[in-house]
């Protein structure tokens, strides 16, 4: 609607000061001529705004034309702007409702909190849907790589790899954090090409004295979703159909949500019985999808309480392991 664009478009102006009207056509979606036509219309209304021309010209509010909220302190200002991945508020139809609330809450925060808020929306974010794994504690050095993601510092990181426990060095440039599921995550740049590191795997951070080579034009929020899609897009061709005994299904469940196929029951009182013989009442069939048969033999943490049913090739890897098992504690050290 018209009044919203309107009132956004003055938002802006009160927040960022002047901005050239190309810039203003392109958040509020609209043409420079549209834009235009909104200016005439605020200031019909007794916006006091004006337009300068020439390269450095633009569209602005005269000085002193701002409102503030009393009594939010600092850290508060900052706590309204640690978001959501926006994907959440897509999903609810509320993705272009979240900006424009934020830009009425930023332009109505006391002048001296303005920047800390807007930094934080850059910084930091928080993705509430899991990966697999168990949530972790954030490391003692999460404090570390939060001074060098706001004071946008080039970071030391010492880090212990998940797939080989190898500790390596790199020399980072820091984009932000993000909560994924109660674990957090680094988001860097190292030699110019977009990582993740798990802050709980750093074994020491060291803030350094140079300011972060960033990448032009680039945000948090887009190379969270450049590292993400490459973990969510990886395809899972690996069916796997698993018999759990339905006093541990609760517990199997919740740790393997991640690999459930997409109509697998997600609670312990789903789904049939085991078929076969008459069946068996004491289990229950869940279906899962892994990346390979490597990954599926995960499932042998749980004993005899999963029984892979299918494929074949997994129930003869998860024999052979079991059997390597028993061979080595059946002898004394």
């Amino acid at each position: 609607m018209k009044s919203d664009r309107l009132l956004s478009i003055m938002l802006l102006l009160q927040t960022h000061g002047q901005l050239p009207a190309g810039v203003l056509a392109e958040r509020m979606e609209v043409s420079v001529r549209t834009i235009m036509r909104d200016v005439e219309a605020l200031s019909a209304a007794g916006v006091p705004v004006y337009t300068t021309r020439g390269p450095q010209g633009g569209i602005a509010l005269l000085p002193g034309f701002r409102t503030d909220v009393t009594g939010l302190t600092a850290d508060e200002a900052r706590a309204l702007f640690v978001l959501l991945a926006g994907r959440a508020h897509a999903d609810l139809g509320l993705g272009q409702a979240i900006g424009s609330a934020l830009r009425k809450i930023m332009a109505a925060l006391p002048a001296p909190h303005r920047p800390d808020a807007d930094l934080t929306s850059r910084r930091i974010l928080i993705d509430p849907a899991r990966w697999r794994g168990r949530p972790s504690r954030p490391g003692a050095d999460l404090a570390v790589l939060q001074q060098a993601v706001f004071t946008d510092r080039r970071l030391r990181l010492r880090y212990r790899h998940g797939r080989d426990n190898r500790v390596r060095s790199y020399t980072l440039d820091p984009y932000g954090l993000v909560s994924k599921a109660d674990v957090w995550y680094l988001v860097a740049d190292h030699r110019g090409e977009p990582q993740l590191f798990r802050a709980d795997r750093t074994v020491s951070a060291t803030v350094l004295d140079q300011p972060a080579q960033r990448r032009d034009g680039l945000e948090l929020t887009g190379v969270w979703n450049t590292l993400r899609r490459r973990i969510d897009d990886i395809p899972a061709p690996v069916s796997v159909t698993v018999g759990v005994r339905r006093e541990i299904l609760a517990r199997f469940l919740r740790i393997h949500e991640a690999d459930l196929a997409p109509d697998a029951p997600r609670h312990a009182d789903e789904g049939d019985s085991v078929e076969g013989d008459g069946g068996d009442p004491e289990r229950q069939v869940v279906e899962l999808r892994f990346r390979s048969l490597g990954a599926a033999e995960a499932l042998l943490m749980f004993g005899a309480d999963a029984e892979v049913l299918a494929p074949e090739e997994l129930r003869q890897a998860l024999a052979r392991k079991a059997a390597e098992a028993a061979t080595l504690y059946t002898h004394q050290p």
